[in-house]
Formats: structure tokens, sequence, C-alpha cells
């Protein structure tokens, strides 16, 4: 799978994400958000050597249910799954390669 572009319209509910099977990325943030913005090319490069890992986009804002769940404070927040469970976390990551080792603990079976 190719990173998403959009953010989700419809904010999906924390059960269905806890059900999720396989491993996916959770990416809290804004399209106004500049360091959002700025992290796209890490993304899609990290996201490169990753196909089957599901990237999810999460327009977050203060009172959306499913941020608060995950506790998400700042933007943009890389929320790494496994089959439904949090593995690792990154806020305001700097470069792909912390993305690209975040990617590889959850995408085991590459």
């Amino acid at each position: 799978m190719a990173t998403t572009e959009e953010y989700a319209a419809i904010e999906p509910v924390r059960a269905e994400i806890d059900l999720l099977d396989g491993p996916t990325v959770l990416e809290f943030g804004s399209a106004r958000c500049g360091y959002c913005r700025a992290i796209q090319p890490m993304l899609a490069s990290a996201f490169a050597d990753h196909p089957r890992v599901r990237h999810i986009k999460i327009a977050d804002a203060s009172g959306r249910p499913l941020g608060r769940s995950f506790k998400i404070r700042l933007w943009p927040t890389l929320v790494f799954l496994s089959n439904g469970r949090e593995t690792v976390r990154l806020v305001r990551p700097g470069d792909a390669s912390a993305i690209r080792r975040a990617l590889a603990q959850i995408d085991i079976a590459k």
C-alpha cells in the first residue's frame, strides 16, 4: 500500500482500529499543519519498502475521540500498530530512517 494522501473524511472509531488485522500506521495531524506537510516525503520514502502496511491519516483536533483515545498531543504523531495493538509511536519524526525502523518492527512478514 502506498501512503494515503488525504485525511479520512470520517474518523474511524477506536473499536474498529483495535480489530485491525496486520500492520497499520495511524497518522494523526492536520492538512494545515506545517510539520504534517513536511513529513509527507519522508513517509512516502519509508513506505516504499513496506507496501503491505496500511496507512490511515486521521484529521485530529480538540475533542476528536480517536485522537483523545490515543492521547495525541502534538502533530504529526504516527502510531504503529500490529494487529490493532500499538507497538511504536513517533512524534514529529525528523527523518525517514526513524519511520523505516518503526515500519520494520510492525512489518515482520516482509
